[in-house]
């Protein structure tokens, strides 16, 4: 990368940085201690929440990984299995958590293409408890599906998987990191996804572009239990309102992130003429691109020319658009690429 190049950084829409009025907000956010439940910008940010996913309560939590965490605890008694999705991010990216906090034994499943997992394969999956066996406390979904491109699950597969696992007395929870995402894909509001669902968290720092945190909802009794989960696991947290201000402000960036669906397109065009890829069409914001090249070694040349994604395999990589990449960076971006 010469002097004069900036890196256009699409490794994850985890990269952005707060935008002058989240600082402001920031900096005069009224605050108190959110763990005596006196910070009135955080009661805000968790009512206001409570009522988009359409649960009774929300928790503000320091990370989704922390949020997916405790609501496994909070569902299910120990040595209990969860049914999960191969590919999804509590099974792949999580430290084996389900195992470290909850004590869980974790029973995978293999979803369809876009990560999607079948009434039959729930019921195939569940255990029954009994004195040798100890049987399923759990199904977890993921959407949008990140190890899938950021597949965007549509609310009756939701609702469909999920009545197979009520039916059979198992609670469900969504991992929504990228929610929002699927909100604006499919054109319908995010309490659409979760009416079936016994809990959801949703993240305010990836696409909604918040510097830090995550939401965690459910009914009122689930939030009181994942409170004290929350403490346990060192998530209680003081004069919270300095960070959750701008997660307020991420709330009204939800319709924005149909710009990076539009971008994501664009790059996912773009790459199919740069030599030795094989780009996958994006659903939301996430593009996969298969390389002749180990993944590796492509992004060691990407990077040589400013433009940074992330391994996903031996030989896939992962890029994401955001609110800190515009049409003319991906445009350059793929200038970059193919002149490598």
């Amino acid at each position: 990368m010469s002097e004069e190049q900036s890196p256009i950084d699409m490794r994850s829409d985890t990269v952005t940085r707060p935008n002058d009025a989240m600082r402001e907000a920031a900096r005069d956010a009224p605050v108190g201690d959110d763990v005596y439940r006196e910070d009135p910008t955080v009661n805000d940010l968790e009512s206001r929440v409570a009522d988009l996913l359409g649960f009774e309560a929300a928790l503000y939590v320091p990370s989704g990984t922390m949020g997916n965490q405790i609501a496994a605890r909070v569902h299910t008694e120990r040595g209990q299995e969860a049914i999960v999705e191969r590919e999804s991010h509590v099974y792949k990216w999580e430290l084996a958590g389900f195992a470290q906090h909850s004590q869980l034994q974790v029973r995978p499943v293999e979803g369809d293409e876009r990560g999607v997992v079948s009434p039959a394969q729930v019921h195939d999956a569940y255990v029954e408890a009994d004195g040798h066996r100890p049987g399923t406390g759990l199904l977890t979904l993921e959407n949008t599906h990140n190890s899938k491109g950021g597949s965007a699950i549509a609310p009756p597969a939701i609702d469909t998987v999920a009545d197979a696992a009520h039916d059979l007395g198992v609670p469900v929870h969504l991992d929504g990191a990228r929610l929002a995402n699927a909100a604006v894909a499919h054109d319908a509001p995010l309490h659409r996804f979760t009416h079936e669902v016994d809990s959801t968290m949703m993240c305010l720092s990836k696409g909604l572009g918040a510097p830090v945190g995550s939401m965690l909802a459910g009914s009122e009794s689930f939030v009181d239990d994942a409170r004290r989960v929350r403490k346990l696991l060192g998530g209680g947290m003081r004069q919270a309102g300095m960070i959750a201000a701008p997660g307020l402000l991420a709330l009204e960036n939800v319709e924005r992130l149909a710009e990076d669906h539009e971008n994501a397109e664009l790059l996912a065009a773009g790459l199919e003429d740069v030599p030795g890829v094989t780009p996958f069409q994006p659903e939301t914001n996430i593009v996969l691109a298969a390389t002749d090249d180990p993944a590796e070694s492509f992004l060691e040349e990407c990077a040589a020319v400013g433009v940074l994604g992330v391994p996903f395999d031996d030989h896939l990589v992962r890029f994401v658009t955001h609110w800190d990449v515009s049409r003319a960076d991906v445009e350059t971006a793929l200038d970059r690429l193919r002149e490598r």
